[in-house]
């Protein structure tokens, strides 16, 4: 791809990277007004040069300003009339029309003229509809002069949406470079990652994977290294799931291979259930234990009896017990009761955390069999913690139903003794 064309595969990549970075937005950016007024400001003051080059020579000032003048307003007639061109993509409502265009139009922008077509641009709002044309707009202007980019990113946007489209540009045919300006724009704070490092990684890690993945392991356990992290993985899966599998087991920081793990493991069970659930097997720690329900709820959704045969055929275990949770919880959706049921029929594998997945997830349905589970909790602390919240909340919801169970209960004696006073002050408020 050269420098000055932006073809329809770079377009959709870069929309992709304003999906993932549109949630950060913030602020939709400074007004057109406060664009223009920068821009005079900055005529007049080269202006105010110009005319008092040589004070003995007032032909020659007059000369080197008009001429300077001439320029200035050479660059302002190309901005109006780019941003006049913009305006016009801008009207069109076909959204392939649109977008072919709107290709069309960036490679057409002259780098002096970004600032002003971006200022425009931004100065007519940021909505969700648009970031995608303005992640091209900024990666267009990274592609001609990233420098002037991020310097206008660092004076007028707030957030990191605007920087990291542009370091992700830049990164991709300049990784040194854009490597040092991440480096030298950041002073870490205790627990924070450097945010700019995100648009870094995600521009490498389709040509240098090993590169996007050491800098990865650079960083602090923080937000940020999540953030790079899922930058990081969709270039990782192209290669291949069993490739992305063995860079997850390489990591050699605990932290970040647990993240890695529960991140690849969603993506995985979508197209894969089964193999993801025998990678996370041998995976053992606390990631596949988060995972393993989720995978095998994926599974039931797809073949509800080839995952329930793989739940059978695990080893008495933590992993069984996790694909007890995976299974009850895809029944649960549909059928509380059944869910009950099937984790009655194996009780030998249910723990805590079986019963108090399956109290959530009836609870909206069922409040009553929500409870009967909370019962089964072993856990003294937590299992009166559930009953504290789910109770509390079936009787805000339907106080005749929870008073009726909560009587017929046999609930621990601190639990009973705040249920009866909480139902007391019910009966006062409603006399």
């Amino acid at each position: 791809m050269s420098s000055r064309t932006l073809t329809l595969v770079g377009a959709v990549a870069v929309a992709s990277a304003g999906a993932f970075f549109a949630g950060r937005m913030t602020a939709s950016g400074p007004a057109a007004g406060e664009h223009a007024a920068a821009d005079a400001a900055l005529s007049a003051k080269s202006g105010a040069r110009g005319s008092g080059a040589d004070a003995g020579d007032a032909a020659g000032g007059r000369r080197f300003g008009s001429d300077r003048d001439g320029k200035d307003r050479a660059a302002a007639n190309r901005g109006e009339k780019a941003i006049a061109r913009m305006e016009e993509v801008m009207r069109l409502t076909d959204p392939m029309e649109r977008s072919k265009a709107w290709l069309d139009f960036i490679n057409t922008i002259d780098p002096a003229e970004f600032e002003s077509v971006v200022g425009s641009f931004r100065g007519q709002g940021l909505t969700n509809t648009r970031m995608a044309e303005y992640s091209m707009l900024l990666t267009a202007w990274a592609k001609k002069d990233p420098l002037q980019a991020l310097a206008y990113a660092e004076a007028n946007t707030g957030n990191r949406f605007a920087r990291n489209t542009i370091l992700t540009s830049w990164a991709a045919t300049d990784p040194d470079a854009a490597i040092r300006w991440a480096q030298e724009h950041h002073t870490a704070g205790e627990g924070e990652g450097n945010p700019w490092m995100i648009g870094v990684i995600q521009g490498i890690a389709a040509s240098d994977p090993e590169r996007a993945s050491q800098l990865l392991a650079e960083m602090p356990f923080s937000e940020e290294r999540g953030e790079a992290m899922a930058a990081l993985l969709p270039h990782l899966l192209a290669q291949g799931a069993e490739k992305a599998q063995a860079w997850v087991e390489s990591i050699s920081d605990d932290q970040l291979k647990q993240g890695a793990i529960s991140r690849l493991a969603e993506t995985l069970a979508i197209k894969d259930p089964a193999g993801t659930a025998e990678w996370l097997t041998r995976n053992p720690g606390e990631a596949s234990q988060r995972s393993m329900d989720d995978v095998i709820s994926a599974w039931m959704a797809q073949d509800q009896d080839s995952a329930i045969a793989y739940y059978k055929a695990l080893p008495a275990g933590l992993d069984r017990s996790n694909a007890l949770r995976g299974v009850a919880n895809n029944l649960a959706m549909s059928d509380p009761q059944a869910a009950a049921d099937f984790i009655d029929e194996h009780a030998a594998d249910a723990n805590d955390r079986v019963y108090q997945q399956l109290a959530w997830n009836v609870y909206g349905k069922d409040p009553g069999l929500a409870a009967n589970s909370i019962a089964k909790i072993t856990d003294a602390r937590e299992q009166e913690r559930m009953y504290s919240r789910m109770l509390d909340g079936w009787l805000r919801r339907d106080p005749q139903a929870a008073t009726t169970w909560i009587n017929g209960a046999t609930l621990p004696q601190n639990v009973q003794q705040r249920l009866q006073r909480r139902m007391q002050e019910q009966q006062q408020r409603q006399q």
